[in-house]
């Protein structure tokens, strides 16, 4: 499981650095292929290539004619490429989406259970602040029994 916060740099040619923490987990239990995407432009959203398979099964058996399926399939196509680890450890996060994300220099590259999210470690802090966690996140979180 990807957990915790790891930031680094996307340099000038748009290559994240795959954090050590992280790149320890995806070199023991997945290959060098990733899908990365984004649901809204704003967090590039990075998946092991086995993990994003996982999702497209699921949606493989829903209805074509499913709008949820469809707006999920048009913004993670619109935003998304696949893309092959380098030998020094590093993705290239698609230039559409890193333009559209302001990804670059200083990232936040955190751990979601299967998946990275990286983004602007400014607009991640930002977010964090503007968002606290209220007592209806707490309540939400023990109907869920956690």
């Amino acid at each position: 499981m990807f957990r915790g916060n790891h930031p680094t740099r996307v340099d000038e040619k748009g290559r994240l650095k795959v954090p050590a923490e992280f790149k320890r987990l995806i070199d023991e239990k997945y290959g060098t292929q990733f899908y990365i995407t984004s649901l809204d432009g704003k967090v590039a959203q990075v998946y092991p290539f086995e993990e994003w398979q996982r999702i497209e099964e699921k949606l493989a058996k829903l209805s074509n004619f499913n709008p949820t399926k469809k707006k999920f399939l048009n913004r993670t196509n619109y935003y998304g490429q696949l893309v092959e680890i380098d030998g020094q450890g590093r993705v290239l996060i698609p230039a559409l989406l890193r333009e559209s994300a302001k990804i670059h220099g200083e990232v936040a590259v955190v751990g979601n259970l299967t998946y990275l999210e990286v983004q602007s470690i400014e607009v991640y802090k930002r977010d964090i602040e503007e968002n606290p966690f209220t007592s209806d996140d707490e309540k939400t979180l023990d109907e869920l029994g956690i």
